[in-house]
C-alpha cells in the first residue's frame, strides 16, 4: 500500500537514513529525523524490537511518554473495572 503525503489512513516506510555503531555501541540519530520526529534532548526513547527464530529482526523506538499515554489510553478502563 501506498500513502499519499500527509494521508493518516495509511502507513509508509522508507529508509531515512544509515546510522553507525560504534565501539561501545552508541548510535546517533540523524537531526533531520529527531527534528521530524520531534525528539530533543532529555527526551526517553522505548525500544521495542521483534524476533523471529531466535534473533531480533526489527526494531522501532517511541517516545516513551507516547507509550504510557497508549499504555494508559487502552488499559485504564479495563484496570479500573477490576477495582470498582
Amino acid at each position: 500500500m501506498t500513502a499519499k503525503k500527509g494521508d493518516k489512513a495509511g502507513g509508509c516506510c522508507q529508509v531515512t537514513s544509515l546510522l553507525s555503531v560504534d565501539e561501545r555501541g552508541q548510535m546517533i540519530l540523524p537531526k533531520e529525523v529527531r527534528e521530524k520526529a520531534g525528539i530533543k534532548a532529555g527526551d526517553k526513547l522505548a525500544l521495542i524490537a521483534w524476533e523471529q527464530d531466535g534473533a531480533v529482526c526489527c526494531m522501532t523506538l517511541i517516545k516513551a511518554d507516547e507509550l504510557a499515554g497508549m499504555v494508559k489510553e487502552k488499559l485504564g478502563p479495563v484496570l479500573s473495572g477490576m477495582f470498582q
